[in-house]
Parts: C-alpha cells; sequence; structure tokens
C-alpha cells in the first residue's frame, strides 16, 4: 500500500471569517478519512481555540521549510501568505479557492497552486473564466459547522467591527464602544412583533449588503412590519459605517449586534436570513448553517446560492433586485406576510443530504486520492528529468 502523505494546512488569517471555519471542518474530514494533517496559523490568532480541528495540531512556522518536511502536501486556505511562505519550492501546492474572481484580481497562491479546490461550481467557473485552468473538477461544498466554542446562552452585543490597528479611527471609536459597554448594562436580543430578517455574516465588502439594501430600502420602508437584526463584525469601521448608512431610514427598525460567537442562537432569531449579493459569494456557508437549524433563506436566483438552496424548500429565491428594482423581492415579502408562501420545511433535510459532514468527508477523500496521484506523477517526472 502507498503511504500517504501528510496534508499541511496554511492559514494565516488574523481574524476569523469563513475560510478559517472552513479549515476546521476540512481538517475533521481529513482525520476522518485517515489522513494526516497539521495546521500552520498566525501566532497571532487566537480564534482558533474555539473551532473544533478534530485533532489535527497547529503550529507556527517562520519559514515553509520549517512547515513542511519531504513528501507533505501543502494546501493553501488564505490569501496571507507573507515573503517566507511565497517560495514553496518544488512542494506540491494545493490552493483551496474560497474566494470567486470577479474583477481580475485574485490572491497570488491561486496561481502558484499546482491545482485548485474550488468551493462551488461558481467559484471553478470563475477562475477558468480568467484562465486558470488547474482546477479539480469536483466543487468540495461545505457543511454546516456551528461549533465557535462554548456556547453563550443569550445574545449580547458584541464588537461591532474588527479594528485595523493602522487607522486611529478604528482604533478611536472601537476604544469608544467599548467603554460605553462597559459603563452601562449588557445589550440583551429580544425579539420584537412582526416579521423578522436579518444578517448573519462578517459583514466583509465581497457580501456588498450596501448595494443589496440600496434596492431593497424602499420595499422594507413600505413593509412596516418588518424588522432587521445584523447580526457579525464588519471588516473596519468603514464597512460598518457603510452598511449603518444604507439603512439608517428604517430608523429604530433595524439593530446591530456585532460579533456572536453562538451563531445558532442567531440564526433561530430570525425568521428569515437575508444573503449579500452572488457574483463576488463563493458558497455562502451562512445559508447553509441557517438552514442546517430550521431557519429558512432569502438568497438571489444565482450561483452560489442557486447552488445549494432551493425554492420553495429551504427558503425563497427572488430575481436580483438590480434588474427588476426589488419586484420579485417584493412579491416574496408580500407572500411570506400574508401566509401564501410557506417553505417546506420538512423536506430541507433531504435536499442539503449532499451538504452533510459524511457526505462531504467522502469528497475530501476522493479528491485527496487525486491530489497524491498527482504528486507522484509530479514527483517522479522531476526524479527522471535529473
Amino acid at each position: 500500500m502507498v503511504q500517504r502523505p501528510t496534508i499541511v494546512q496554511f492559514n494565516l488569517s488574523p481574524t476569523l471569517g469563513g475560510a478559517e471555519v472552513y479549515t476546521a471542518f476540512f481538517s475533521r474530514a481529513l482525520i476522518a478519512r485517515n489522513w494526516a494533517t497539521r495546521i500552520v496559523v498566525s501566532g497571532a490568532s487566537s480564534f482558533w481555540n474555539d473551532l473544533d480541528l478534530g485533532g489535527a495540531p497547529r503550529a507556527v512556522a517562520n519559514t515553509a521549510a520549517a512547515a513542511l518536511t519531504p513528501g507533505d502536501i501543502a494546501v493553501v486556505h488564505a490569501p496571507q501568505l507573507v515573503a517566507p511562505f511565497r517560495e514553496l519550492g518544488e512542494s506540491f501546492v494545493v490552493g483551496v479557492a474560497h474566494q470567486a474572481i470577479y474583477n481580475g484580481k485574485r490572491p497570488e497562491y491561486y496561481d502558484r497552486a499546482d491545482l485548485l479546490l474550488a468551493v462551488s461550481g461558481h467559484v471553478a467557473t470563475t477562475l477558468k473564466r480568467h484562465g486558470l485552468t488547474h482546477v479539480h473538477p469536483t466543487p468540495l461544498y461545505g457543511v454546516a459547522d456551528l461549533a465557535r466554542g462554548p456556547r453563550t446562552g443569550a445574545l449580547l452585543q458584541g464588537p461591532l467591527f474588527d479594528v485595523d490597528a493602522h487607522k486611529p479611527r478604528d482604533r478611536i471609536v472601537a476604544e469608544l464602544h467599548r467603554l460605553r459597554m462597559a459603563l452601562s448594562r449588557p445589550r440583551r436580543f429580544t425579539g420584537r412583533p412582526g416579521l423578522t430578517l436579518g444578517v448573519v455574516s462578517r459583514l466583509a465588502p465581497l457580501k456588498q449588503f450596501p448595494a443589496l439594501f440600496d434596492r431593497l430600502l424602499p420595499i422594507l420602508v413600505r413593509h412596516s412590519s418588518v424588522n432587521l437584526e445584523i447580526f457579525g463584525a464588519a471588516v473596519g469601521y468603514k464597512s460598518y459605517a457603510s452598511l449603518r448608512r444604507a439603512l439608517a431610514p428604517l430608523g429604530s427598525r433595524v439593530r446591530f449586534w456585532g460579533y456572536q460567537r453562538d451563531v445558532a442562537e442567531a440564526y433561530r432569531a430570525l425568521d428569515y436570513l437575508l444573503t449579500g449579493l452572488p457574483e463576488r459569494e463563493a458558497l455562502g456557508l451562512n445559508a447553509i448553517e441557517a438552514c442546517s437549524v430550521g431557519t429558512p433563506v432569502l438568497a438571489i436566483d444565482a450561483p452560489p446560492f442557486s447552488e445549494t438552496m432551493k425554492d420553495g424548500v429551504t427558503g425563497f429565491l427572488y430575481a436580483d433586485p438590480r434588474e427588476d428594482a426589488g419586484a420579485d423581492f417584493e412579491r416574496v415579502l408580500g407572500g411570506i406576510e400574508s401566509g401564501k408562501l410557506r417553505p417546506d420545511l420538512g423536506a430541507v433535510a433531504t435536499h442539503l443530504a449532499p451538504l452533510s459532514f459524511d457526505r462531504f468527508a467522502e469528497r475530501i477523500d476522493a479528491v485527496m486520492a487525486d491530489v497524491a496521484a498527482m504528486q507522484r506523477d509530479a514527483t517522479q517526472g522531476i526524479a527522471s528529468s535529473r
């Protein structure tokens, strides 16, 4: 039997996002299918302690040479590859493409990788459209992974944005917010009458929430019984301020709750989850997570959401509001309010079966077997050329 290589994963992200959650269940899938793996992380990141890595060891390394031994396969999850990691020598490098390419720009490791693994068919399409042909044909997709450390038991307002230490405004506003929270009673979530829509997501520019709400806002204003709850920290104060401005006309009908460790409770606080605009999205893990705890989803009828969501089952898909000024969204919203539209939640489990952990682990096992075979072929090719 050919000995399996060790899978050395690199994720040097300083903050917790979808790629980091993905790294956690990717690690568990490898271990469940008997692949040895370890994860190289940034020494400045502490959030890994809150994620279930399945027992995969973590390491901090200053150079690729210190992290890799001959025969290892390098799997890169995030673009924060500082200079010592850019030169991976003759190592076989696999890039997990967690980002769709939408403006021609792409993470550096997409070009260095010997093979790219796309997290959805949508991502694979954008990779090929921009000339990256070394893409494995199997989209990985993902699973609902709600483990973020100990459950809090209540939804309290958390940090509203990730602080960029290089921006004085970020530091000042964050400190003022911290002092205000320290001097007052914790702001605890309580539900409100009416229909509750909401966001549970890191508020990153690629989600395009301000642009989405620019089109949906006139409709939300007209439907006065609809409330909006925003769970998740923004990427910097600028992103947070931009979304607040976009939603300002809703007044007290919108509330910002910041970072939440207990995301399952955040999903359960909503009647429907709202996703962002589709083209810059990679997979939409939050939509899968919401469905797993019984909260249906409202998403634009386009990849990647149309790859994992099913209209009338996991919630409802609606036409892009940039194309119809939100008319289809208002049709769906009105149907929900009147009771004429109700998702078939009893069929959700069957629909999401391909996104279960066991099915994900099967895909990872098969894909990594292909990767190991490609590594052997590449190694033999190098040896024969010498």
